[in-house]
C-alpha cells in the first residue's frame, strides 16, 4: 500500500487501506468513462462555452488531466491573465510589505506539513513557490492582504496547477468574485455565510437547528474551517477537488449544498449528541468515513439531498444576516 497519496499527503496510520482501494477500482471507472468524454467535448482546442452539456459534464468530475485548464476557463482566471501578460511577474518585483512577508513566513511550515512536496527537502520544494504566489496576491489585493487559510487554497490549487501564475490567477477568481469577502480581515462574508447556514439548516433541518440553539452551540464553532478552507484536509482529496470543479463554475452556493448534505445525511447521529462537547464531536466525525470518501456519490447527493436551493434565497438570506451581524456590531 502506498503511505502516500498521487497529491503527495501521507496518509494517517489509521487510513482504512481496504475500503478506499474498493471504492478506487469502482472510481476508476467512472474516471476513465468521464476522461473519453471530455476529450471529445474539448476536441483538442482547450476552450469550452458555459452550457448546460459543460455544467451536468463539469458535476460530474473533471478528469484531473484537464482539471486545471478547466478551472481557468469557467472561473474566468483565464481571460484575466490573458488580459494581464507580466502582471504576476511584475507584482513579484514590486516592493514587499514587510508585515504581509512576515505573515506569510510564519505560515510556510505550517501548510501542508503532512505532504511530501511542502516539506523544505523536497525538489522541488513547493513552499518556495507557494510564498510568491501568496505574496503576489498580497500586493495585488491590498484590502486582504494575506489571512490564514488562503495558504491552504493556494497549495491546493499549487498541487492541481502545477504553475505559479495560473495559481495565483484561480486564488485571485476565488477571493475576488466567488467566496463573497470572506478573507476582508473583518471576514463579514465569512461570518455572514455560517449564519446563512444556520438559517438553512433551520428551514430544511429544523431538528439539528433546533439542537443547536438549545445546547448554545454557535454555527461559526463547528463549520467555520468547511468556509475558510473550503473543505480542505476536512474531507479527503478528490472529494475536495469535486467539490472546486463546480465552486469555479456554481459560485459559493456549492459550499452550502456541501455541508446542508453532510448535515442532513447524519441528522440522526448528530441528535445523539446530548451536550455541547459531544455536538462539536460529532460535526468532526461526519466529515469522516466512507461517505465522504465515495466522492462520485456524495457529489450526485449534494445536488438532490439538500432539495432547491437558489440563489436568490441565498442572497436574500445574505442580506438579512449581514444586516443582523452589522447590527450587532
Amino acid at each position: 500500500f502506498c503511505r502516500v497519496d498521487p497529491y503527495g499527503f501521507e496518509r494517517p496510520d489509521d487510513f482504512d487501506y481496504e475500503s478506499y482501494e474498493a471504492f478506487f477500482s469502482r472510481y476508476l471507472v467512472v474516471l476513465t468513462r468521464r476522461a473519453i468524454k471530455w476529450s471529445k467535448l474539448l476536441k483538442g482546442n482547450n476552450s469550452i462555452q458555459k452550457s448546460l452539456k459543460v455544467k451536468r459534464y463539469i458535476r460530474k468530475g473533471i478528469p484531473n488531466e484537464h482539471r486545471a485548464l478547466i478551472w481557468m476557463i469557467v472561473s474566468g482566471a483565464q481571460t484575466n491573465m490573458e488580459q494581464n501578460p507580466g502582471y504576476y511577474h511584475r507584482l513579484l518585483e514590486g516592493e514587499k510589505n514587510d508585515k504581509l512577508v512576515e505573515a506569510i513566513k510564519t505560515d510556510m511550515n505550517r501548510t501542508f506539513p503532512d505532504n511530501v512536496k511542502f516539506r523544505k527537502t523536497a525538489d522541488p520544494c513547493l513552499q518556495h513557490t507557494l510564498y510568491n504566489v501568496l505574496v503576489a496576491y498580497g500586493n495585488h489585493n491590498k484590502a486582504v492582504g494575506y489571512c490564514q487559510g488562503m495558504n491552504f487554497i493556494a497549495g491546493y490549487l499549487i498541487l492541481i496547477t502545477k504553475n505559479e501564475e495560473e495559481s495565483f490567477w484561480l486564488l485571485d477568481a476565488l477571493i475576488g468574485r466567488i467566496l463573497p469577502d470572506y478573507y476582508s480581515p473583518a471576514m463579514l462574508g465569512l461570518k455572514t455565510d455560517q449564519e446563512v447556514l444556520g438559517e438553512l439548516v433551520k428551514m430544511k433541518v429544523p431538528a439539528v437547528a433546533e439542537l443547536m440553539e438549545r445546547h448554545g452551540v454557535m454555527w461559526t464553532l463547528v463549520v467555520s474551517r468547511w468556509f475558510i478552507c473550503l473543505f480542505i484536509d476536512i474531507l479527503p482529496v478528490e472529494t475536495v477537488l469535486r467539490i472546486w470543479d463546480c465552486l469555479f463554475y456554481e459560485g459559493s452556493k456549492i459550499i452550502f449544498r456541501v455541508a446542508l448534505t453532510l448535515i442532513k445525511q447524519h441528522q440522526a447521529f448528530i441528535l445523539e449528541a446530548t451536550n455541547f462537547p459531544d455536538i462539536c464531536e460529532k460535526f468532526k466525525q461526519i466529515t469522516k468515513g466512507p461517505f465522504v470518501t465515495e466522492c462520485h456519490t456524495f457529489m450526485q447527493k449534494i445536488f438532490t439531498d439538500p432539495g432547491s436551493l437558489s440563489t436568490s434565497t441565498i442572497n436574500k438570506l445574505r442580506e438579512t444576516c449581514r444586516e443582523k451581524l452589522l447590527s450587532q456590531g
